[in-house]
């Protein structure tokens, strides 16, 4: 099994711990506030989790996961990420992260200033479109039929198929959007963002609901980009 390394571990960062330890990956947490934070977080995932800094969890994962905010991109540790599959889960929200023109005139996407920031790693964009409930609760076995499939985009087609192999031991189909410069399709507020998984998005949003590979492909394909919608 994997050894998953995960630089952030909130929502998305926990609920991907939880579905690793399931899945019986082991997994190394860390966070900007230090390893102590995470103790409860710990205990609760049990003999699998260790908690790290960021450059012990990058060093120590097979596959990283990055699930900070986009601001603290830059401080994604580098060299222990050298030649490794690093899955990026991040969104850009400027009330937030402040200002980026080029992702504001959509030049590039988060996932791509990500790459730029590791350039001798080879990431993928996944994660980043699903509420972390809604990513919990709709894991399946393989072939259920009710799977639920995720996107991922991504420069290197052996990092795609690595993350893609990690998704399916987690409960997820997989769709291939191509390279990272179409992670716009699943950014925020798409036609594939989070809304496409809740089944009353106008009310209940927190009841979720299964998208196929097909539903996902078709509201990839209905996407536009921000200057267009």
């Amino acid at each position: 099994m994997t050894t998953v390394g995960l630089i952030g571990s909130g929502n998305i960062g926990g609920t991907v711990a939880r579905l690793a330890v399931t899945a019986g990956h082991d997994v190394v947490l860390s966070n900007s506030r230090g390893p102590e934070t995470l103790k409860d977080l710990v205990e609760e995932l049990g003999p699998r989790a260790r908690a790290a800094t960021p450059a012990e969890a990058a060093a120590a994962g097979d596959l990283v996961v990055v699930t900070i905010p986009l601001r603290a991109y830059r401080e994604v540790p580098a060299a222990p990420l050298v030649g490794k599959t690093v899955i990026d889960t991040n969104n850009y929200y400027p009330e937030r992260d402040g200002r980026y023109p080029e992702l504001d005139d959509e030049s590039t996407t988060t996932s791509e200033l990500l790459q730029r920031h590791l350039p001798q790693s080879h990431v993928v964009k996944g994660f980043n479109n699903i509420y972390f409930k809604h990513l919990l609760a709709l894991a399946r076995p393989a072939g259920t039929a009710d799977r639920t499939a995720l996107p991922v985009a991504g420069d290197d087609a052996t990092a795609k198929a690595e993350v893609t192999a990690f998704l399916d031991s987690l409960g997820y189909d997989t769709v291939d959007v191509g390279p990272l410069a179409e992670g716009w399709r699943f950014q925020r507020d798409t036609s594939a963002y989070a809304a496409l998984y809740a089944a009353d998005p106008a009310g209940d949003f927190e009841q979720p609901a299964p998208v196929d590979a097909e539903r996902l492909r078709a509201a990839l394909a209905a996407a536009r980009r921000y200057a267009d919608a």
